[in-house]
């Protein structure tokens, strides 16, 4: 979060960074490497940079930086051929979750309300 209290310059860094494997997935995909692997990798190492606390920062990111982070979502989903969850699908599922072992944990603080 930057002084001006956006999420501009960490979605810049996340996306500059999950860019940069896009090049490894697609030497993956040259070498004949399958779908399958193809997902799995770019879940392990793409995915998991751009879902990265995205609990945290996804609702207050405004709607050009989660644009940038989606077309790096886009761009894999080409190389990839095959259809992969959005940005927005991945915040929803992390915070159902995320939420549910708050709701199912007792010893959690927000039980003391």
């Amino acid at each position: 979060i930057s002084d001006n209290l956006t999420w501009s310059v960490h979605t810049m860094a996340t996306a500059k960074k999950a860019q940069q494997r896009l090049h490894f997935l697609r030497l993956l995909k040259k070498s004949g490497l399958g779908e399958k692997l193809l997902v799995t990798f770019y879940r392990s190492t793409i995915e998991s940079i751009l879902a990265y606390c995205v609990t945290v920062w996804y609702a207050g990111c405004s709607v050009v930086d989660k644009k940038m982070l989606q077309r790096v979502i886009n761009t894999a989903q080409k190389i990839i051929g095959c259809s992969l969850s959005s940005l927005e699908e991945i915040a929803k599922t992390r915070l159902l979750s995320r939420a549910l072992k708050i709701s199912t944990d007792h010893s959690h603080p927000g039980h003391s309300y």
